[in-house]
Formats: C-alpha cells, sequence, structure tokens
C-alpha cells in the first residue's frame, strides 16, 4: 500500500486504484469456469445441485422465462427469498437481462416488504416457496400466483406492473446496476443501495488477489444472500473463482459442525454472533469442530473480540481473519491477510485498488473514515441528495465509522461517529465497552447505547447470557472496573433472553434505542 497525499484536513495512508472489470457482467464470470471445469459443483443446497456446464444453461433458461414474463433491460425484480440454488439461479439470470437484482429476505415483515416494492419501482416480485413459509405467506397475502420452473423450484409470481418504469441500460460495467440493497443501516432510515456490476465483480477479483477463493474451494453459504456480505462472497466471489458454495438458508450450530466434515468446507464466512453460538454448542456438546479440510475463516458484519478470536482459533485450529466494510462498499474495504496474520482484533489493511483515508482527526488520533475505489456504490436509488451527503465531489465515500490506522497500515474501527455516548464531557465508544463485556464468561454478546438524560448521556448495557448460566453483575462491575475508565461504566446492565438482530447476524441497536426511549426496554 502505497502513500500519498491527503486534502486538507485528512490525513491516512491510500493506495492507488488500478483495478479493470474483465467482464462487463456479473453472469460472465463463470464462463472460464463453464469452459474448463464444466463438471465440477458450482452451486448446491439440500436439494440440488447444479455443475458449471448446468449452471449456464439454467441461467440462460430462466433468464428466457423471465423475458417472457416481461422483465426487460433496467427493471427492478424483487426475490423474496432464502439461500438457495433457486436464488442464485435468479441473480444471475437477472444479470444477462441487465435487469436489477432486489434481494429482500423473507423474514422482513409485510410491511418492510411492501414498501421495498413500493420504492424500487418492482416490475414483477417473485417469491421463492422452497422450504421458505415465509415467503409463500408474503406471496399469499399479495396475490402471487403458483408457477414452478425447471432450475429454481416452485416460486410465487406476482402480477407484472405495467406501469413500472425501466431505467437506463449502461454498457459499461462501472454504470449499470446489478443490485439494489436494502439496508436499515445505525440509523434506522430504510436506504437501496445501487451496485454496479463493476462494484461486485471487484469483490471476487479482491478474494482471489488474496487467495481467499479459489478453484475447488467449498464455501459454507448460510449468510443471506439478500445482503451485500452474502451476495458477495457466496455467489459473485465463489462463481467467479471456480469454487462451490453450499447454501443453507438459516443458520444452525448442528447443521455448520455436520456441513464441515461431510461437505468437507475449505472456506468458512460468518459473523461474529453465529461463531459465538455455534462454540457455545460445541462445549455444550462435547463435539469437536476441528475438520482437516478447513483452511479458511472470516469474520466481518460487526467488530470481533479478542475473547472470540482466541475461542474460535482455540476450537477450531485456525487463524479467525477479520475484515470491514458496508453495503455501500460491496462491502470489503480493510481485510487481514492470509500470509500475515494477526494476532490482534483489527481489520487489516485496506485492499488493494481501494484508497482509504481518515476526515479531521480526534485528539485520540482517530477519525471518519473515508474510502474511495471501485467498490464504492454508484449511489442511493432516488435519493441525490444524500449521496451527495454521503460521497464528496472528489469520489470519497464518508462512512460514519471512526478508525485509527496503526503504522503498518491495519486499520482498527473504534465506533460510529453518530454512535459515540457523551457523557460528562468524555467520548464513550460502545465497541470498547461491548469488547470488555464479552470478555465476562457468562456472555454470549451484548450491545451499548446511548440514553439521554438531563444535561448528560448514560451508558447502556444489553446482554445475552451463555446458555444454561446465570449473570453475577456485581461480579460482572467489577470485572468491568479492571478494564474501563469510571466514566465508561454502564450505568445499567439489562439482561435480553435474545438481542435485536438482522438475519445477518448484525445487532439492531438503533432498535435498542427506540425501545429505551418509548420506555418499552
Amino acid at each position: 500500500m502505497s502513500s500519498t497525499a491527503a486534502p486538507a484536513g485528512h490525513s491516512g495512508p491510500t493506495s492507488s486504484p488500478s483495478y479493470q472489470p474483465r467482464f462487463d457482467r456479473l453472469h460472465q464470470t463463470m464462463a472460464p469456469w463453464v469452459a474448463s471445469e464444466p463438471d465440477r459443483i458450482a452451486v448446491m443446497d439440500a436439494h440440488r445441485a447444479l455443475r458449471y456446464a448446468e449452471l449456464d444453461v439454467a441461467v440462460r433458461d430462466t433468464a428466457r422465462t423471465l423475458a417472457e414474463l416481461g422483465v426487460r433491460g433496467g427493471d427492478r425484480v424483487v426475490l423474496v427469498t432464502e439461500n438457495s440454488v433457486g436464488c442464485s439461479v435468479l441473480l444471475l439470470a437477472l444479470s444477462a437481462l441487465d435487469a436489477w437484482s432486489v434481494p429482500v429476505n423473507a423474514r422482513l415483515s409485510a410491511r418492510e416488504i411492501a414498501n421495498i416494492v413500493e420504492h424500487a419501482g418492482a416490475r414483477v416480485t417473485l417469491y421463492l416457496d422452497n422450504d421458505f413459509p415465509e415467503a409463500r405467506e408474503h406471496g399469499v397475502a399479495r396475490g402471487a400466483q403458483d408457477a414452478e420452473w425447471t432450475h429454481v423450484g416452485r416460486l410465487l409470481v406476482s402480477a407484472v406492473d405495467e406501469a413500472a418504469v425501466p431505467e437506463p441500460v449502461e454498457a459499461d460495467p462501472r454504470r449499470q446496476v446489478a443490485a439494489l440493497i436494502y439496508t436499515t443501516g445505525t440509523t434506522g432510515a430504510s436506504k437501496a443501495v445501487m451496485l454496479t456490476h463493476a462494484n461486485l465483480m471487484f469483490i471476487g477479483h479482491s478474494n482471489r488477489l488474496q487467495s481467499r477463493v479459489t478453484a475447488g474451494d467449498r464455501v459454507y453459504g448460510v449468510l443471506p444472500i439478500s445482503h451485500v456480505y452474502g451476495l458477495s462472497v457466496l455467489l459473485v466471489g465463489p462463481v467467479s473463482n471456480g469454487a462451490t458454495v453450499y447454501y443453507e438458508p438459516r443458520f444452525r450450530p448442528e447443521k455448520l459442525a455436520r456441513a464441515l466434515v461431510d461437505q468437507q468446507l475449505t472456506v468458512l464466512h460468518g459473523v461474529p454472533a453465529m461463531y459465538a453460538k455455534v462454540i457455545e454448542w460445541g462445549r455444550a456438546n462435547g463435539q469437536s469442530l476441528r475438520t482437516p479440510a478447513l483452511r479458511m475463516a472470516q469474520s466481518g458484519g460487526a467488530p470481533l473480540t479478542a475473547t472470540l478470536k482466541a475461542a474460535f482459533e482455540d476450537a477450531f485450529g485456525i487463524v479467525l481473519h477479520n475484515g470491514y466494510g458496508m453495503t455501500e462498499t460491496s462491502p470489503t474495504v480493510c481485510q487481514t491477510r492470509v500470509e500475515h496474520p494477526r494476532q490482534d482484533c483489527s481489520v487489516g489493511p485496506v485492499v488493494p485498488d481501494v484508497e482509504i483515508m481518515l476526515g479531521a482527526p480526534l485528539p485520540d488520533g482517530s477519525g471518519e473514515l473515508l474510502v474511495r475505489g471501485p467498490n464504492v456504490m454508484k449511489g442511493y436509488y432516488r435519493r441525490p441528495d444524500l449521496t451527495a451527503q454521503t460521497i464528496d465531489a472528489d469520489g470519497w465515500l464518508h462512512t460514519g465509522d471512526l478508525a485509527k490506522i496503526d503504522p503498518d497500515g491495519a486499520v482498527s474501527i473504534v465506533g460510529r461517529s453518530k454512535e459515540i455516548i457523551i457523557h460528562s464531557g468524555f467520548n464513550v465508544y460502545p465497541e470498547e465497552v461491548e469488547q470488555s463485556l464479552n470478555a465476562f464468561p457468562a456472555v454470549l454478546q451484548s450491545a451499548v447505547v446511548g440514553r439521554a438524560v438531563e444535561g448528560n448521556e448514560e451508558v447502556i448495557a444489553f446482554v445475552e447470557v451463555r446458555g444454561g448460566m446465570t449473570l453475577d453483575e456485581p461480579a460482572l462491575r467489577a470485572f468491568l472496573r479492571e478494564r474501563l475508565s469510571p466514566y465508561k461504566m454502564p450505568a445499567e446492565i439489562r439482561v435480553v433472553a435474545q438481542l435485536p438482530a438482522a438475519p445477518s447476524g448484525k445487532i439492531l441497536k438503533a432498535r435498542l434505542r427506540e425501545q429505551l426511549a418509548a420506555g418499552n426496554l
């Protein structure tokens, strides 16, 4: 990573972008493997498997079916689904038509899905019915009709909206939108992130450069493909690098443990909460999680604690790598390197071809992380005002995350600028308090938010307790006092049965703050 001069008011290292997409569209990335490894399994789930040659046929056939339905280039097509072979086929088939995929997790509420369909101006909505009762319920409630497509399976198809206006089709993959990803973000308001074909293909390229996914790898696919982390690492990464992905619609610790052996998984992607629960399950059941095939494990989507990293490496016998990204960056920005594993919980250096720097540094050396490069979104759909607030005139995306950059280039995320709790004039970073809480033996995971009081803000901690254990609050507070300054100590520690989380496993702090303000917690 090279250093270049930073604009006034900014500081930090950058790298020089040089990436040029090899293909024009996502579905084309599998072409080399269709030619060279036609019989290798590309995508599979509990019901079916498609080899690369079969996936190519499935994508072509399904694209024709969609076109016959009335889907055109520039149309938005909502997919209410969970991870499956059929979902992957639809995503690639929409790429072949230059239509925009709008993947939506079936576990969202009816109101949320209705809002997305309306905001996107969807031409048609498809509800995948294979093992997903929620998707079927949504489809039936909205009057969709039953169908069965050869390469997709059972689904419900909405009426075609004849009033839907297609967006212009751009030949340039850096301008043509591939996917529209809806995110609540940490601020609560729904936003639709436009990710281009080049954005997503860059992630496949980045995976390959860093030996994260290579030909013959077997990748576990449990992260929701309706979220950018799942979309990038469970579809784009594997099919563009000749790997096999095993889709699982719902995370269950026992299913992961079984798949490690039965599927001889080599690459594992997950969020910290997922890893914490599978480790706990392994301990409770006396089940070893070590397998000779697994060579790479990656954590992302939420802060990783030193305690969890150590527990994972002890349980699985391999290094747990860490990374940082966001929906608006497709998602990868920083990544620890396979060849240089780290003992700490930094997210590693910036990935090649992406630039980063810090906005006006605070007294502690942190600053808002700014990102520029081929991973940065096209913008927010139908929100040019919000896009202009987020991406400045020089192309820097303002992440809203506070970071520090070590002399060796490693980045540590210390919090969100909007989540800082100002207690008695001191800045309290929730992640720091959560790290200390999560290190306590009885705490499975935690979330820390601020609560406004007269002339001040209080630190409020919510904790989820490990199965079979109880929380000794006096012991926990004594534990915290050894690790935190007095002004960082929680005013209250509240035990909850389960922290609210998105399907990706990300804890929904906005919901906690809303419930706290409403007096519902």
